[in-house]
């Protein structure tokens, strides 16, 4: 448009000023409204709101107050945006589902959980919270600056002193025009840690920083799955990550399981969880749940669900992470205001600009205490010049006409300031006396030296830090806690960050019932043979572990079932449980079908061309295919070996395509042949005989036979024996085989193959989950077809059920955490 006519209306472009008019718009709610301060991290009607009730005395040693006079006095004084948004910034700072460290002490009811809105005003009392008050504390001191408030009437303070780093600790979200802001929450000392950690190593890394600051922690608790997500949060400000519900299983006397669940991912609305879980269980999309009651109370969240009979829990909890709230990402976007630009923040420019502001607060707060110190030593020496000068001081009042002309004559006369000569004017005689005076000297004194001392501050930096290192230990000490969130890593199929899991050896375990767990390398001891052996873990009495490997954390695992499917997983997507803990189902981390189970567990160390798989079915068909088809192994599996109906896969093993195969069978007979005798096949083939069986025979192991080893059997009832291979010839493939041990009602039926070298330990453990660990070099050595040695003392009834070759023991102190371990099935 154009200028109008001589009626003094201006025009102007309309797409300009429209432009213009948003951009200031969007600027005020990124500023003034939506986004935190990085020094406080506050928002302004948060900051207000804390001003405003210190300055009405609400504090956390005070009565509590109306929260409608609060929220009037802010609204008032400093927030023109409206009561309501007001007392909802006030009522989430006093929940404690939704701040970490509470910054309201709120009196009546707040909200809930489950989404319930808190009463109105009118009707709850609040005050500050104790660790509110290290946010305001020394505000008095010019450790901050004000501002005019919108009337300009008022000030109010830009940014609090904020004795803590609260960005992180108590998190924030926000909307803003084009921008947000979602920063969780975290534990109080590991934050501090994190700050002294910086102010010590201003070069540190996030890896160094991630050790003392491990992830979020929310006032929910619940379980955060992988550190990938939270590591690239840390270094570039913005990530993702997934919470999980806390959950247990409870077994009632009648046999039937109850999932509870006791904590919930940050920000779940616990009542519509249930009305969710209530609809999927409605439609059928979620089977095997009978009632879901919630027993929540004042002692903790207690949600139970009860599992119908036929069900497993932990499939039907599997289901409910897929498709509940119970397991949901967090977003996290570290978008504050530094120097008042929005900026996406790493972790560690977080605690690098509130070192910063804590730097500039102690430097501002020693300025003022060494003014404030300075100001009453001029007075002490005005005073001091009086009591030495008493007499001609009080002719030359006694001789003045006015104040005004005594004040005249004592600058003139004895060189003072006008400020010493009011004060001597307005000193009390009682000031005259003795004790008085020597009052006067000492405060004297003292004050030099706290001006000195307060010098000497202001002059070195280091001091500054240590006086941060004070405070923020005094703080942590006061109000630290426990943390809440555990970090586990991720479930197969999650990416993972292998920086940040440590290297560490491991035992797996998988039941026969289908539990895994990972144990430390050194939880078992080595043992005598013939000993009793301790308990490797809590079995039902129908259940005992099946497959034990030794591995580490970063190793690739390959997990074959007996129906010719391999999955994968890395060592530390195992969870990590105690020595007797039962374990995580497999279900919950493999793709298995009902009916499937797991038979062999392979560690592999790199996808090699010249590295073939070995396969041995139950009934004596052997397989040989390359390594490198299987680098790609779906989350759903693959075909590892086509298998008849009546046939299920028993042992798989990794070779160089140069090795001799020795299968055992349960009967006690054993066959010897080249790996080049089958050759090399597809995927998906389904094998060549590899052992000839006879009557009600089948095969009980494979195993690789390297020059120079021994041949180890092990029989259902704890006998065992170690034999030269040289008593073993040579066959072709698909032969009956040789006896390799005599099998009689004592000793009982081969359980067990396996080859070694005298250099390893053995574990052996029983159907009664009995587990004993001995060097194989106590085990004797002879010949083929006698009974063998005791190993292990069964009770009635008990039998071997699995034997397992690991390395051998060696002190912890001579562990190679970087090395991996060698280790079989």
């Amino acid at each position: 448009m154009t200028e109008a006519n001589n009626s003094g209306v201006k025009g102007v472009n309309i797409t300009k000023t429209i432009k213009t008019a948003f951009l200031d718009y969007a600027m005020s709610v990124i500023v003034s409204r939506a986004l935190p301060d990085v020094r406080d991290g506050l928002k302004p009607v948060q900051r207000r709101i804390l001003y405003g009730m210190q300055e009405l005395g609400s504090t956390s040693d005070k009565p509590y107050k109306k929260s409608a006079r609060i929220v009037g006095d802010v609204m008032g004084k400093y927030h023109p945006h409206g009561d309501s948004s007001i007392y909802e910034a006030m009522v989430r700072m006093a929940q404690d589902f939704s701040y970490r460290y509470m910054l309201v002490d709120g009196h009546g009811n707040f909200g809930s959980v489950d989404g319930d809105g808190a009463a109105a005003m009118r009707y709850t009392e609040s005050r500050m919270s104790k660790i509110a008050m290290e946010m305001l504390r020394d505000i008095n001191k010019n450790t901050i600056d004000y501002k005019d408030n919108y009337d300009g009437n008022e000030k109010e303070p830009a940014v609090l002193p904020a004795r803590y780093p609260n960005l992180l600790v108590n998190g924030a979200s926000g909307i803003a025009v084009g921008m947000a802001t979602n920063i969780p929450p975290h534990q109080l000392g590991e934050i501090i840690n994190g700050v002294l950690a910086l102010s010590e190593n201003p070069a540190i890394t996030t890896e160094e920083l991630m050790e003392i600051i491990p992830g979020p922690d929310f006032p929910t608790g619940g379980i955060i799955l992988g550190r990938s997500g939270i590591r690239q949060a840390y270094e570039t400000g913005r990530g993702s990550i997934m919470i999980r519900a806390k959950v247990e299983i409870e077994e009632k006397a009648s046999g039937k399981e109850v999932i509870v669940i006791h904590e919930l991912p940050y920000q779940v609305n616990k009542a519509k969880l249930i009305e969710k879980i209530a609809e999927l269980v409605r439609d059928k999309k979620i089977d095997g749940i009978t009632s879901l009651r919630d027993e929540s109370d004042r002692t903790g969240m207690r949600v139970t669900i009860d599992v119908r009979k036929d069900s497993n829990a932990n499939v039907v909890l599997n289901n409910l992470y897929k498709q509940t709230a119970m397991q949901s990402s967090f977003g996290i976007n570290t978008l504050a205001l530094v120097n008042g630009q929005p900026k996406t923040l790493s972790l560690k420019e977080c605690l690098y600009h509130y070192l910063e502001h804590q730097k500039e607060v102690i430097r501002r707060r020693t300025e003022f205490e060494l003014k404030k110190a300075e100001d009453r030593a001029h007075i002490l020496e005005g005073l001091r010049i009086a009591l030495d000068h008493i007499d001609a001081i009080i002719a030359l009042i006694r001789g003045s006409q006015t104040s005004d002309v005594a004040k005249r004559g004592l600058i003139e006369e004895f060189k003072l300031s006008e400020r010493q000569a009011q004060a001597i004017l307005d000193m009390r005689l009682q000031r005259l006396t003795g004790l008085e005076r020597d009052k006067i000297e000492a405060e004297y004194n003292e004050l030099q030296a706290l001006i000195h001392r307060l010098r000497d501050i202001l002059a070195n930096e280091e001091k500054i830090i240590e006086i941060i290192h004070t405070e923020l230990n005094e703080i942590r000490e006061k109000f630290n806690d426990a943390r809440r969130t555990e970090i586990i890593a991720g479930g197969a199929g999650m990416i993972e960050d292998e920086d940040l899991i440590p290297r560490e050896n491991s035992v797996l375990t998988l039941t026969h019932n289908g539990y895994i767990k990972r144990l430390p390398a050194n939880t078992y001891r080595s043992q005598r043979r013939g000993g009793r052996g301790v308990q490797g873990m809590n079995t039902h009495e129908d259940d005992f572990v099946e497959h034990l490997l030794y591995t580490s954390t970063h190793d690739t695992i390959l997990f074959f079932t007996s129906k010719g499917k391999v999955f994968k997983a890395k060592g530390y997507e195992i969870p990590e449980y105690g020595r007797t803990a039962k374990g995580l189902p497999i279900v919950n981390l493999l793709n298995v079908d009902k009916g499937e189970h797991v038979t062999a567990m392979i560690r592999v160390p790199s996808y090699e061309e010249d590295a073939y798989f070995i396969f041995t079915t139950r009934t004596g068909v052997t397989k040989r295919t390359s390594l490198s088809q299987f680098a790609n192994i779906r989350t759903n599996g693959l075909i590892a070996i086509s298998l008849r109906e009546d046939d299920e896969l028993i042992s798989v093993r990794l070779t160089d395509g140069t090795k001799e195969i020795v299968i055992g069978t349960h009967n006690g007979m054993l066959v010897r042949f080249k790996e080049e005798d089958i050759r090399p096949m597809g995927r998906t083939a389904g094998g060549v005989r590899g052992v000839r069986l006879k009557n009600d025979d089948f095969v009980v192991g494979m195993e690789i036979l390297e020059p120079g080893q021994e041949v180890l059997v092990v029989t259902a009832n704890g006998y065992g024996k170690r034999t030269s291979e040289d008593e073993y010839r040579l066959q072709t493939r698909g032969g009956v085989g040789i006896k390799t041990i005599q099998v009689t009602d004592k000793n009982g039926p081969m359980a067990a193959v396996k080859t070694v070298t005298g250099e390893e330990d053995i574990m052996l453990i029983t159907d009664n989950g009995m587990l004993i660990r001995m060097d194989v070099e106590d085990i004797s050595v002879i010949g083929r077809s006698t009974q063998g040695v005791r190993l292990i003392r069964l009770s009635d009834g008990e039998h071997v059920a699995t034997v397992a070759k690991v390395e051998k023991e060696v002190p912890e102190d001579d562990i190679d955490g970087d090395e991996a371990s060698e280790s079989e099935e």
